[in-house]
């Protein structure tokens, strides 16, 4: 399977930025929760300093005086949101004020130093302190602990507005690269769209100044691969004109001679109707010569436009159509013709293939007893030959393939298929278009070539 850029391009610039922005999101959580702990943390520790602020030197019986009012017990233990649980226990572990259920406290590394750690209490998960301190020659331990209530609220909303913001801030990244890459990759998609519009025998160098630096090696390339088509199909048409222009003349000495038998054996019936077989065929391969070299000339990269001179379209519609009189005899056609004196910018020679081209195939395409009107006329500012048949016409379908080369509406129709293409390539090299329709009543097909005034 073939890879893409674009989403090569993409996977391997969101992929790592998602990463990092999933560290940023980690980082920046412990940095936002990390503070909030401390601060906790340091209320509880303050409530265990409290507590040590209540105890006294011993009494004289040796114990430790213990100033804790239930008053004073009751502001401690004061919280909105958790649960507070308190303990004072001597050298011995016996709790001397408090819960009595505190679980056992964590000895701190050392005296006066706060020890903050997570623990469990009445099935419920708490953070505790624990404080060891000195009162006279006794070692006491305080124990200050609350439900994590709070803390798992404020835990909550500092995880989901992180969530929410780096959600939001992977979306920008991800548009700001896939338009990046969109962006970055227009100059590809330009060179695309600027070769996909070239007519299939614009062989020209792609030009290297309107393409990207990036691109300018693909753009030799390609040039390099013109170049050899080109000089492949120019070859290719020296080799079709001179193939076709040196069949010309021995064909048509064949013609004669098969012209002069045919005479000469008149009386002879069997010789006479094999040499009119014989002289049918040669007739069809000077056809296809001839359109071969006409194809050869009229080639859009062949034709040059300082053969162009001022033709008087109306008469060479008038001769072409006097060649065609005794072919649509033949079928009991109705040959007629509609014209108007109109001069065009042209090639005489190849504007009279074309014609003959047109003619010949509505002649051709028209069953007997059908009408063939060749007109030349001016219509909205333009100059425009057409040629209608009462043919069968043809259907939307095959109306973009019959001008493609050796393309056949019919194999019943004598025919190579060159004659739509050679119409084609004569009108592209005069600047005309071609316009298909059906004919009048919508029966048969109509071929107009608009030419510019």
């Amino acid at each position: 399977m073939n890879a893409s850029i674009r989403i090569n391009l993409l996977k391997w610039l969101i992929v790592p930025l998602l990463f990092i922005n999933f560290i940023g999101a980690g980082l920046t959580y412990w940095l936002a929760w990390s503070p909030a702990q401390t601060a906790f943390d340091q209320g509880l520790a303050d409530t265990a300093w409290a507590l040590k602020s209540r105890l006294r030197g011993t009494d004289n019986f040796g114990k430790i005086v213990i100033d804790l009012p239930p008053q004073a017990e009751q502001v401690l233990r004061v919280n909105h949101f958790d649960l507070l649980y308190i303990t004072v226990r001597d050298s011995a572990g016996k709790t001397m004020i408090g819960d009595s259920d505190f679980p056992p406290l964590q000895p701190p590394a050392s005296l006066d130093e706060p020890l903050a750690y997570d623990g469990a209490m009445k099935g419920e998960a708490i953070r505790v302190i624990s404080l060891k301190t000195k009162i006279g020659l006794e070692t006491i331990s305080i124990g200050v602990a609350e439900t994590d209530r709070k803390r798992t609220e404020i835990r909550a909303k500092i995880f989901f507005t992180l969530l929410l913001l780096e959600g939001f801030v992977t979306l920008i990244l991800v548009g700001i690269v896939w338009l990046a890459v969109t962006k970055g990759l227009l100059p590809l998609k330009k060179m695309q769209s600027d070769l996909d519009a070239r007519n299939y025998n614009d062989l020209s160098s792609v030009r290297e100044d309107d393409v990207a630096l990036e691109l300018r090696p693909v753009v030799n390339a390609v040039n390099g691969l013109l170049s050899k088509v080109q000089m492949d199909a120019s070859a290719r048409q020296n080799f079709l004109a001179n193939v076709a222009h040196q069949l010309r003349t021995p064909l048509a000495g064949l013609k004669t001679q098969l012209e002069w038998l045919i005479h000469k054996h008149v009386n002879d019936q069997e010789t006479a109707q094999s040499g009119k077989l014989m002289l049918s065929s040669t007739e069809r391969m000077i056809r296809q010569t001839n359109q071969l070299l006409v194809l050869a000339r009229a080639e859009p990269g062949q034709f040059e436009n300082v053969a162009l001179e001022s033709v008087e379209l109306n008469k060479l519609i008038e001769e072409s159509v006097q060649h065609f009189v005794e072919m649509a005899s033949r079928k009991k056609i109705d040959l007629g013709y509609e014209l108007h004196s109109i001069k065009v910018l042209g090639d005489q020679f190849l504007l009279r293939d074309m014609i003959d081209n047109l003619i010949d195939n509505a002649i051709r395409y028209t069953p007997e007893y059908g009408a063939v009107t060749v007109s030349c006329v001016h219509r909205s500012g333009q100059n425009v030959f057409s040629v209608e048949d009462s043919g069968a016409g043809i259907a939307p379908s095959e109306r973009a393939l019959i001008f493609n080369r050796f393309y056949r509406l019919s194999d019943q129709v004598a025919g190579n298929g060159l004659g739509l293409a050679i119409v084609r390539d004569i009108a592209k090299d005069h600047n005309a278009e071609i316009v298909l329709s059906a004919g009048i009543a919508g029966k048969g097909t109509t071929f107009s070539v608009y030419f510019p005034d």
